[in-house]
């Protein structure tokens, strides 16, 4: 049976992402939106501090906003697109001016936005919570799908007419996904949300949620760490950070007991694109297979199972070295952490009262997102060979998958439901149109 409310949230989603792309290639060289592996890691680091920067928005004041809006998901959802073609209308006209940051900026938070109210809905438009992983899956798959659609037309638009065309074009793609909410479901929630907008996790969900965020946040971590490492191990070239004395003879001697690095001096910067394009495949291949894993076997234990595939994956990299595990470790760190992040929005959808989705979302993605940075931040600071890298997932991997598995009985007496979730949710019904 087709499920048509979640068709037309399918349809709004693909059009939201199509506009992102044009968005992101009418931004390629600003300071947002790019960040060259070969610039001095000062500059990194302070890219790295400006990602946060839109969390600080969607964290405290999106979240609340979205579950106290009383006239339900649809009008925020419709909100955020109409607000998303509004700047980009003044983008058009602001391409070379200093407004361009704060208009950006703008955007980052919308786009941010707009993936907490997306996530908030699906729980109102799938009937059952075994559909939730799969729902998630083929968001991300036709984000991902009609990201890449949209950049062709951007391309295009930015050689004939430049930048202001690009975003000129984005903002029609998103009115039309404004006038396509029109079409979702109300999305309302009855319960009000608890309190004054306190973000204590105990409103957002038991155990279970705050256990697999901790786990998920892992995830994300390593996938800021694996990155970076990657950026700055290929990358070859002079560094600007002083490594004389001790430092220096410690790094010596660490990289002399691995036994080198996967590249010497500058390497092609075609290699670092593979790494990219194998993070990328693992990213599409984890949201193709965690609705198959779903079928099986709970969320909690594809949690599970994803730290442990990793730290497995990690082990083999540093055993063998050199570039080819630099591109498995970066397949398996996309695979692992997309059906980790699908399965973990699918514990909170689950579990989490509704009346606190929007809340929940953004307190979560917040520390996803700072889980990342301070990933990326290590490789960052703490010039490493790519096998001490490699080591150090493996480790994290490890006490990731025996904290999450563990957790509910150091905390306490443990129940089924702290453990694996749930057997049902019988209370659960989707929001109708």
């Amino acid at each position: 049976m087709i499920n048509i409310p979640f068709l037309r949230l399918v349809r709004v989603h693909a059009l939201g992402a199509a506009g992102d792309a044009m968005i992101t290639v009418a931004l390629a060289g600003s300071l947002f939106f790019s960040i060259d592996p070969s610039a001095a890691r000062l500059r990194v680091t302070l890219y790295l501090l400006l990602t946060m920067a839109p969390f600080a928005v969607v964290g405290p004041l999106i979240g609340p906003a979205l579950d106290r809006f009383r006239g339900g998901r649809r009008p925020m959802i419709l909100a955020i697109n109409g607000g998303r073609a509004f700047f980009a209308f003044l983008m058009i006209s602001n391409m070379d001016s200093l407004l361009l940051f704060p208009l950006a900026f703008a955007m980052l938070v919308l786009q941010k936005s707009y993936g907490v109210a997306k996530a908030s809905m699906v729980p109102l438009i799938l009937p059952k919570e075994e559909q939730f992983v799969g729902g998630n899956a083929r968001l991300a798959l036709v984000g991902s799908v009609c990201g890449f659609i949209g950049a062709g037309p951007a391309l295009l638009a930015n050689l004939l007419g430049g930048s202001s065309w690009t975003v000129g074009l984005a903002m029609v793609v998103y009115i039309f996904a404004a006038l396509s909410c029109l079409s979702l479901p109300q999305g309302r929630i009855v319960p009000e949300p608890d309190g004054d907008g306190d973000e204590d996790e105990s409103k957002l969900g038991g155990v279970g949620i705050r256990r697999a965020a901790t786990a998920t946040g892992t995830l994300r971590g390593i996938v800021g760490f694996t990155t970076f490492l990657a950026a700055f191990a290929l990358r070859g070239g002079a560094d600007d950070v002083n490594l004389s004395g001790v430092g220096k003879a410690f790094g010596a001697g660490i990289r002399h007991a691995l036994q080198g690095d996967v590249a010497s001096d500058a390497s092609p910067a075609w290699k670092l694109g593979l790494v990219a394009a194998a993070m990328v495949s693992g990213f599409l291949i984890g949201s193709l297979l965690a609705p198959q894993l779903r079928d099986r076997i709970r969320e909690e234990v594809i949690i599970a199972a994803a730290l442990v595939a990793l730290f497995v994956v990690g082990v083999v990299a540093a055993w063998g070295g050199g570039y080819g595990s630099t591109l498995l470790l970066a397949l398996g760190v996309g695979i692992t952490a997309s059906a980790g992040k699908l399965s973990f929005d699918s514990i909170v959808q689950r579990d989490a009262e509704g009346a606190n989705h929007g809340r929940a979302f953004a307190v979560f993605e917040t520390r996803f997102q700072t889980f990342w940075v301070l990933g990326a931040l290590i490789p960052v600071v703490i010039p490493m060979p790519a096998r001490a890298g490699f080591i150090l997932i493996a480790i994290a991997a490890a006490a990731a998958a025996v904290f999450f598995w563990l957790r509910p009985t150091l905390g306490g007496p443990s129940t089924q439901a702290d453990r694996f979730g749930p057997a049902t949710n019988q209370g659960h019904q989707p929001q109708q149109a």
